[in-house]
This record gives C-alpha cells, sequence and structure tokens, in this order.
C-alpha cells in the first residue's frame, strides 16, 4: 500500500530526493514533451550573470518564474522555458582585471586584447554549476542544456541585424553629448545604469564670490561641484525672477536672488546689525550680458584661444529658487544644463578633467582625481577671499553600478539610440502591458517614459558586443546586419570570424563611396541592449527558427526585481519598439527586494547578509516558496528571517503533511485501497459534502487567482482550506476512521479524505513542487500503477461545479463562528471544554438546525442548544465616555454626557451594533457618539457566561450537576490514558491494561463507566491495585495514580 510516513519528516533531505528523482527520470523534460501540442504560454527568463554567485533576492525571483510556467503548464499549456546567460559586460572585465593583477584600460591594452578577452569568456562561466545546482534546489525549472549565450556569434549577428534596422531608421547617431561618465572604467553610462547606482553622501558645496567687472560687487554664486570651477565661463539667472543689489554685514555688496536673501545672508545678522540693507532690486533679465572677473587668471588665456567671449550673466528658466542663491556657475563640459546654455550663448567649452576623471593642465590640481579636488578648491578660494561659504550638504549623488566609483557628467563623443523620437510608441505598447501592481506601469515606469532620453548605447570598452558601424575617411558610415554582408564587403574577412574585439577590429570593409578601407569603430554596445534583444537573438532570428520566434514573441509572461523597470523591462520595450512596435511581454508581476528582518537592505558589508545555499539548507525549498508567497504582496519588499520562514512551514505544510500521515497510518491499517471505490457512490456526510465543497472552491479561488497572477490570494485559499480540512473535518471525524471493520461511512470517510488530499498536493503543485510530488507520488502512485508518475505531469484539477455547495458552507461557516464564542465563553468562564455542560442559548440571525446542531453540542460538550431563547437576556450593559475620543469633540459637555450614557437601557447596545452610533439629546443639544466613543461594561447573570461578536451571542448555563461532574472526571481520564499511550509509543491499534491507585472517587467512577472508557482507549481491563509505574495526575483537583501496560 502506502509507505509509512513520519510526521517529523526532513524536509530537506525529502526535497534532495526528490529533485533527483527528477533529474533522473527527466520529469521537465516530459513535461514539456507532453504539452508539445498545447496552446502556447511563453516565458521569458532574464539572464543572470554566471560570474556572480545567487543571493537571497534570487531565491525570490526563481520561485515566482518557476511558479507560474509549472501552473501554466498542467493547465495544458506549451510553455518553453528557455534559460539564458548574461556574459558581456564591465563586471566580467572588473573580474578579468582583478584576476590578472591590471588596472584600468592602459594596462589591458599593453597585456594584450586577444588573451585578455579569452579570460573574459573563461571568467563568466565562473559560477555556472553554483547557478545550475541552486536552480535544481529551489526547483526552477528551465533548459538549461540549450541556454542562450550573449556572447555567441549567433546571438550577437541578431543584434547586429537589430541594430542596423535601427541605424537605417536614422535613429542611430553618434553625438557630443554630456554623459554619466565612470572615470574608473573609462566608459558612458545609459540613464537606466545610472538609475541603479544612487548613493547617499555628504559632500562640501560652495557659495562663492564672482568680482563684477567695473564695479566693487560680487555676484554670489552656488555649486555642488566645486572641482567644475576651474571650467567657469558663465553665471546664469532666471530672466523671470527678482534679483537684488545688498551691502551685507560682512561688508561686501552681493547680486543675489531676493527670495534666498534671509536663507543665505541671515547668518550674518547680529544684536547690533542686520544682515543686509537692499540696495536696488531687477528682474534675472536686467542682469544679462553683466560681466565678471574670472575665479582663475589661467582660464580666460583658453577662452581666448577659442575667441570666443564669456565670464557674463546668462539667463534660463532651469534656475529655481528652490537652493542656492538663484545664480548658478556655467560649465558647459560638465552638465546637459550647462551644455544648452552654452549653445545658447556660444560659450567656450573649457573641459579641465582628463577621460579618467583626473584635473588637467594648465590647474594646479592635474592628477586629482576630481572628487578629492573639490577641498584643494575651496581652499584657493578661501585663501583669494572669493569663498563665502562652504555648507556641508546631503544627497543622492550617483555612482558606476559596476565599481562603485562616483559619475561625473562628462562632455563626449558618444553614440546614441534616439528613443525621444519614439517616445510616443513606447508609452503606447506600454499601456497594452498588464503591470503587476499596475502602479509602478503606469508610475514608475510611465513617468520614466515619458521623460525618456536618448539611449547612450557605446561603450569604450573590449569586452562586449562591438558595434557595427564601420567608418572611411571619406565621411561614409555603414552598418552591417550579418556575417554574410560582412564577408560581401571584405576582402580580409576569415572564414571562422569571431565578433569580439580583436578580431572584429581587423576586419576592414571596401567603402561604396570611394573605394578606400573602412574601420570598425573602437565602442561597443550597452550589455543591457544584449539582454532587451533576447526575444529574437535567442533563436538567431532573422536568419532560422522565423516560426518559432513569431510563435514566441510577444511573452506571455516574465518577472524580475522592482529596479528591472529601467534595466531589462525597459531594453526590452525599447528594442521591441525600435524593430517590431509592440509591446515585447503581455504580463510582467514585479518583485521587491528583500531584506532582513529589521527591514534594513540587506548587504555583506553589513553582515545581515543571507546566504541562500544556507537557508536553502535550513528550512528547505518549499518552505522558502511559501514564505515568498505568502508574506506580502510580491512587489512589496520582503522581510526574510529563520522565525516568520518555520512559522509558516508550520501552518500550512505541517499541518497538510500532518493530515497526509493520518490518512496513511489509519488507510495502511485498514489496507485501504481507493481504486476499488468511486466517490459518487459513497453514502457521503453532511461533513464529507461539506469538505468536498470547500475543496472544490479552493481549487476554483487558486485557479482564479493564479490566472490572474494574484499569488497571496491563491496560496491564502491554499493556507485556509487546508487548515479547514485539519482542524475541522480530520479532527471531528477521527473516531470514523477509529471503527473496526469495513463500513459504509468509514469508506465515504476514507475517499472524502483522499481526494481532498490528491486534489489538494494537484492544486499545490505549482506552488511547493517538492511536498507535492512526495504526497502524490506516495497516495496516487502507489496504488494506481497507470497514473501520470509525477504530479508535475497531471493536469490541474477541474473545478467539480456540481459538488460545490455554497448553502452548505455558509451554514458551516455560521456554526464555526459560534463554537468560536462557545469556546471563547468556556475560558471566559474557567470551565474546560471536557466538561461537559448542560445548554447553550444562540441569539443570532440564523438559526441552523439538525446535524449542524449536533456538531456544536459535540465541539462544546454541551447537552442542548436553544435558539429560541433570548441569549441577551442573560447579560446587561452599562455604558460610559471614552474621553480620549470624546474630551476633544465634546469638552464641555463630557459631564451631561456621561449622565445620559450612564442612564441608557442594556438595549441600547443593539442600536450601537446595528447603526453604528448612538444619538443622545441633551440639554445642550444634540451629540451623535461612535462605537469607538463609548465604554461598555458587561455585567454577566449568575449562572450563566455571555459573549458576543458580530451579531451573534451565546450564552452559557454554568450550573454543574453532579452528573455533569462524573461525566467530566470520565472524560478527563480518558484524555490522561490517551495521553499516557501516545507516550509510551504505542501503536493506534495495540490494547492495553489500565491500573488506578490512590484515589477512591475516581477508581469508583472508572469502574462505573468502565465500558465507555475500554471503548475508546482500546483497554482489556480498567482494575484498581498498587502498581510500580504508575503516574501522578490531577483530574479536576482529584490526584490519582494511572498506569498502562500494552497487552
Amino acid at each position: 500500500m502506502y509507505d509509512p510516513i513520519s510526521p517529523n519528516v526532513n524536509f530537506v533531505e525529502q526535497e534532495k530526493q526528490i529533485e533527483k528523482f527528477w533529474r533522473d527520470q527527466k520529469i521537465f523534460e516530459k513535461s514539456i514533451e507532453d504539452r508539445k501540442n498545447g496552446t502556447p504560454y511563453v516565458f521569458y527568463d532574464g539572464p543572470p550573470t554566471a560570474n556572480g554567485k545567487p543571493h537571497i533576492g534570487h531565491v525570490l525571483t526563481r520561485v515566482i518564474k518557476d511558479m507560474i510556467p509549472r501552473y501554466r503548464t498542467m493547465k495544458g499549456c506549451m510553455v518553453p522555458r528557455k534559460a539564458g546567460w548574461d556574459t558581456h559586460g564591465l563586471p566580467v572585465e572588473l573580474e578579468v582585471e582583478k584576476l590578472l593583477g591590471l588596472d584600468g584600460k592602459e594596462q589591458i591594452e599593453e597585456y594584450g586584447l586577444e588573451p585578455f578577452i579569452g579570460h573574459c569568456k573563461e571568467s563568466v562561466w565562473k559560477y555556472k554549476g553554483m547557478w545550475e545546482d541552486f536552480s535544481g534546489t529551489v526547483g526552477f525549472w528551465a533548459d538549461m542544456e540549450d541556454p542562450y549565450v550573449t556572447y555567441h556569434n549567433d546571438f550577437i549577428e541578431s543584434e547586429w541585424w537589430a541594430l542596423k534596422k535601427i541605424y537605417e531608421k536614422n535613429l542611430l547617431y553618434k553625438g557630443f553629448k554630456i554623459v554619466p561618465y565612470c572615470p574608473r572604467c573609462g566608459t558612458p553610462l545609459s540613464s537606466h545604469e545610472v538609475a541603479q547606482g544612487y548613493k547617499t553622501v555628504k559632500e562640501r558645496s560652495a557659495v562663492v564670490r564672482f568680482k563684477v567687472a567695473d564695479e566693487d560687487a560680487y555676484f554670489l554664486a552656488w555649486t555642488t561641484t566645486p572641482w567644475t570651477l576651474p571650467s567657469n565661463v558663465a553665471l546664469c539667472v532666471n530672466p523671470a525672477d527678482t534679483y537684488c543689489k545688498v551691502k551685507a554685514a560682512d561688508g561686501y555688496t552681493y547680486y543675489m536672488a531676493e527670495a534666498l536673501l534671509d536663507k543665505v545672508l541671515g547668518k550674518l545678522k547680529t544684536e547690533e546689525t542686520e544682515a543686509y540693507e537692499v540696495i536696488d532690486t531687477m528682474k534675472g533679465a536686467d542682469l544679462e550680458h553683466k560681466e565678471y572677473v574670472p575665479l582663475f587668471d589661467y582660464v580666460k588665456p583658453l577662452c581666448d584661444k577659442q575667441n570666443k567671449k564669456g565670464f557674463f550673466i546668462t539667463t534660463d528658466s532651469y534656475v529655481t529658487m528652490s537652493d542656492g542663491t538663484g545664480i548658478v556657475h556655467i560649465a558647459p563640459a560638465f552638465g546637459e544644463d550647462d551644455a544648452k546654455v552654452g549653445r545658447k550663448y556660444d560659450l567656450p567649452f573649457i573641459q579641465l578633467v582628463d577621460g579618467a576623471g583626473l584635473m588637467a593642465e594648465p590647474t594646479p590640481y592635474v592628477g586629482t582625481f576630481v572628487k578629492d579636488a573639490d577641498k584643494l578648491v575651496l581652499v584657493d578660494l578661501e585663501k583669494a577671499r572669493l569663498l563665502f561659504d562652504a555648507p556641508k550638504f546631503e544627497h543622492e549623488y550617483p555612482h558606476c553600478w559596476r565599481c562603485s566609483t562616483p559619475l561625473i557628467y562628462y562632455a563626449r563623443e558618444s553614440w546614441f539610440i534616439k528613443m525621444t523620437d519614439v517616445r510616443e510608441d513606447l508609452i503606447k505598447n506600454n499601456n497594452t502591458i498588464n503591470w503587476i501592481p499596475e502602479s509602478i506601469g503606469k508610475g514608475r515606469f510611465g513617468d520614466w517614459l515619458e521623460n525618456v532620453q536618448d539611449w547612450g548605447i557605446s561603450r569604450n570598452r573590449y569586452w562586449g558586443t562591438p558595434l557595427n558601424i564601420w567608418e572611411c575617411e571619406c565621411g561614409c558610415r555603414h552598418s552591417i546586419g550579418s556575417i554574410e554582408e560582412l564577408k560581401s564587403m571584405s576582402s580580409n574577412c576569415p572564414e571562422d570570424i569571431e565578433l569580439h574585439r580583436p578580431f572584429i577590429d581587423a576586419v576592414t570593409i571596401k567603402c561604396p563611396d570611394c573605394g578606400k578601407e573602412m574601420h570598425r569603430v573602437p565602442e561597443v554596445i550597452d550589455c543591457w541592449f544584449d539582454s532587451g534583444a533576447m526575444p529574437f537573438a535567442q533563436h538567431h532570428y532573422p536568419f532560422e527558427n522565423k516560426e518559432l520566434f513569431e510563435a514566441q514573441f510577444p511573452a506571455d509572461f516574465i518577472s524580475e526585481a522592482v529596479d528591472q523597470t529601467r534595466g531589462w523591462f525597459y531594453s526590452l520595450l525599447a528594442i521591441s519598439t525600435l524593430i517590431f512596435n509592440k509591446a515585447p511581454y503581455k504580463n510582467v508581476i514585479v518583485l521587491g527586494h528583500v531584506q532582513d528582518e529589521n527591514g534594513q537592505k540587506m548587504s555583506k558589508s553589513k553582515g545581515n547578509a543571507v546566504d541562500p545555499f544556507d537557508a536553502l539548507e535550513s528550512y528547505g525549498a518549499d518552505a522558502i516558496r511559501w514564505y515568498f508567497y505568502t508574506n506580502s504582496a510580491p512587489w512589496l519588499p520582503n522581510r526574510f528571517y529563520g522565525k516568520t520562514v518555520v512559522e509558516g512551514q508550520r501552518k500550512f505544510m505541517g499541518t497538510l503533511w500532518n493530515t497526509y500521515a493520518f490518512y496513511v497510518l489509519y488507510a495502511n491499517i485498514d489496507k485501504f485501497d481507493p481504486t476499488k471505490y468511486n466517490l459518487e457512490d459513497c453514502k457521503l456526510t453532511v461533513m464529507d459534502k461539506w469538505l468536498l465543497s470547500k475543496l472544490y472552491s479552493m481549487v476554483k479561488a487558486v485557479d482564479d487567482n493564479l490566472a490572474n497572477y494574484k499569488i497571496p490570494e491563491a496560496a491564502k485559499a491554499l493556507q485556509e482550506f487546508t487548515d479547514e480540512m485539519s482542524n475541522w473535518y480530520v479532527r471531528r471525524g477521527r473516531e470514523r476512521y477509529w471503527v473496526q471493520g469495513e463500513t459504509d461511512d468509514k469508506t465515504a470517510a476514507y475517499m472524502t479524505l483522499y481526494t481532498a488530499l490528491t486534489v489538494t498536493a494537484k492544486t499545490a503543485a505549482p506552488m511547493i513542487p517538492f511536498m507535492a510530488e512526495a504526497i502524490y507520488r506516495n497516495l496516487v502512485c502507489n496504488v494506481d500503477k497507470s497514473a501520470p508518475e509525477s504530479v508535475h505531469l497531471c493536469d490541474f484539477p477541474e473545478v467539480r461545479e456540481d459538488l460545490i455547495d455554497k448553502e452548505l458552507e455558509k451554514n458551516m461557516d455560521e456554526v464555526v463562528d459560534i463554537v468560536v464564542l462557545g469556546r471563547a465563553a468556556r475560558n471566559g468562564s474557567n470551565l474546560k471544554n471536557r466538561q461537559p455542560l448542560n445548554t447553550m442559548y444562540v441569539n443570532c440571525d440564523k438559526k441552523v438546525e439538525g446535524y449542524f446542531i449536533d456538531i456544536i453540542r459535540e465541539e462544546l460538550n454541551v447537552k442542548n442548544v436553544d435558539f429560541d431563547a433570548d441569549a441577551e437576556s442573560f447579560v446587561s450593559y452599562t455604558f460610559k465616555p471614552q474621553l480620549k475620543t470624546l474630551g476633544p469633540k465634546y469638552g464641555k459637555q463630557l459631564g451631561e454626557i456621561r449622565t445620559a450614557l450612564a442612564e441608557l437601557p442594556s438595549d441600547a447596545k443593539k442600536t450601537l451594533d446595528a447603526d453604528g452610533k448612538l444619538v443622545l439629546e441633551l440639554a445642550s443639544g444634540t451629540v451623535e457618539l461612535a462605537v469607538e466613543d463609548v465604554l461598555i461594561d458587561t455585567v454577566q447573570k449568575e449562572g450563566v457566561f455571555t459573549v458576543s461578536d458580530k451579531g451573534v451571542t451565546v450564552a452559557l448555563d454554568t450550573e454543574l450537576t453532579d452528573e455533569l461532574i462524573e461525566e467530566g472526571f470520565v472524560k478527563e481520564l480518558i484524555s490522561k490514558i490517551q495521553t499516557m499511550r501516545k507516550d509510551s509509543d504505542f501503536n493506534v491499534t495495540d490494547h492495553i491494561n489500565v491500573t488506578l491507585s490512590g484515589n477512591d472517587k475516581i477508581a469508583d467512577i472508572a469502574l462505573k463507566n468502565k465500558q465507555a472508557i475500554s471503548t475508546i482507549v482500546l483497554a482489556d481491563s480498567i482494575t484498581v491495585s498498587e502498581t510500580a509505574n504508575a503516574k501522578d495526575w490531577d483530574i479536576n483537583g482529584e490526584n490519582v495514580k494511572i498506569a498502562v501496560e500494552r497487552v
């Protein structure tokens, strides 16, 4: 029959065995093959980088990205799951630099590009085995035997095809723009890369005195980047705002914005002297072209060489009054706004910083990193008496997401894709996507698209997809779109050309205009273009697999963490819009970050990072999967710590496993074979029908929620059903499985529970794939050799609408509510549930009858349940004002309110419950009190205990007769003997002998009720005598010794 089940199973070891079973029997491959003719449901896997280790956040992304495809596969869909590896980019180069002991581009080129690129190829696979082990342990199913790899020639060739398409649309251009630039890496970053690297920093800004030409006065200007001051060529004001010329208390005359005078100069005020005196006011436009003296003598000669005028006031509306002085300094080489003003006024272009981010000639700071030069510049300005203030300020500053170096905004020639030209198409296509949550798609991501910038696509690096542009000295440019085209235009292209530097750099083509040699530009492209091109490049489209790509585009589903809104989510949409003008995915679940238990970001430096392998070894994959499905909405941050994982495991997985173990235990005793029976032929009880109704209501809820990507809601439905199956159905019906022999009722009980367990295992399989497999294979495969060998080869359960009875579920819900209140009444009256009581009175809108009253009687151990009595007559209520809420509202009327409340009749509570308020007519006027404004004291009638909630009131008759007391002793005796059986590790079928001693009263009761006790505890005899192995017990205040022995 079934393999015996331990309630204390080691889930981690069990998962390893199941993972091996899947691998050995190729269950994943079979799940794909079985559904090959099904409706396609396409999932794209965002490619990880194999030269970085998995972290705990990858567990979250993996379990979401695994669960939805598993569900869709069980629904009959053909779900291709091609894995991929993101292999290009600077992180790989940095890893190789470290390995080879190199530092920077100069040393890389000295070492040699060909061997360097060779090491990059090797490095990308450093942690490939770890990633594969990690994916297997988590239960993430994907085709890792035939993954797409972004450095393969086929993948790059598809990218070249796309880039050529973009070039032919005149959307790929070379421009001189201010770009975010990493001086350490020597390459610009795209705007979505910049978004990933902001850090909070404290720095010094500078409020600088610029001497007005031919006037004893100064312009006060503010900058957050003192290192750019040596490249200053102009100042800028807002033309529409008001500016003042003031005599300040420090003896200087200043020009600055009127709105910021107090904020900047206020600190000069003393008891005797005002901070400043306004001499004149003017609009910013009135200051235009007013000249000033350069801060540093060495700058003007550089401007003169360019035959351009500088060092005067310019105007632009970008200047705001929120910070600073209302005057900003302009250095066109280091800011987009500055560059715009520079073009408008034809200002000189001074760039006194080199490509490594070091200060350059003729500054006195040559070779100093720009951020380190801040202090030196401030010191020199202070010496020249040109520094008014250098306040510290805290702000978010962009750092390189790869190497953590502060970025600088730097004028460079770069290649750009003109995303601004397709902004409207991006927005239109985004509006077709189902974002979960919608707020990110319409908000964060939508806002990003509204303000989209041109994509800085080129990188001045080595390990990446080479930009497919060849240039001729005659000015001609050509974009190559395939290897075949390259060979057709080149006389020196090797047959087996590798599309990487330095190999591709050596390939020249003939200029179609002048016939001379054309050379490839030196740049490679942003690796985000690689990942964004994966929908078609993974299939080497359009060179092959045309039908396959078209069948699998766009994706039905993708999912990654929230930081990918400006990463992969964007690059996918950008490229798809550029090439196909449609969204590349239909549904996207955005995932929040995983934090520590205090809500802090995990990091190795903080010591709060959780190793995913340690976590999986400690708790098992299913427990962690379940935690992530239930802890919060997927897009919210998840606080990960062991206690919550274990609690979730206990509440759901532990409950399901124990219920399954209960079934196996008794079904093995009875050798019950479910294949010999048909549920339809069973004589089902009300409880059976109720469980089956709840079962298929659960299946329906899980199905509907997963179909709509509502993961916590699906998990909640599963957990609630499992709790009801265990703690209501099984607990209430245990005796049905204890009956000797085969009866119709026992068969119905077994078939109902078997159906519930097997259907639940299938329903839960996408979420807890390991436990579901263990339950299914034992319950189904062990008795039905024709069944699919794995739960993951089964169909998702069909909803049996014919078994759903909502009226029955509603009645049982009412019973449960009454039982919960009845237990509360027992607790309140200090009466154990094993002590029988005579009557419980119930007052509620819906009266249940027959079988349901029997349930209430049995659950609460009462002889009678009376729905006809007025339960509320057993309690009275008095009312007082809640001073915390009423004091602020009705301070002077509190006395009147107190008196009026004290005089209210008890039934005023009904009005308060029904209307949610009480209206009091006072001498001073009418007042209205809400529920939270009233304190209610309950006065219990002697001999009863009453509890009310949500319109239901129960009143327990607490009077105990001699007969009830004796029956209570019997039930306590049975409980203690059953405990001793369990502690002695007896089998449930073992018969015992019971011996009592030390209390004549208990002995008499036991002998008087011998038959009832023996039947339940399987006692062959109950005797009274002294014995050596007896245990002391306190039974309702009576001390007695009890001994049990196996017969």
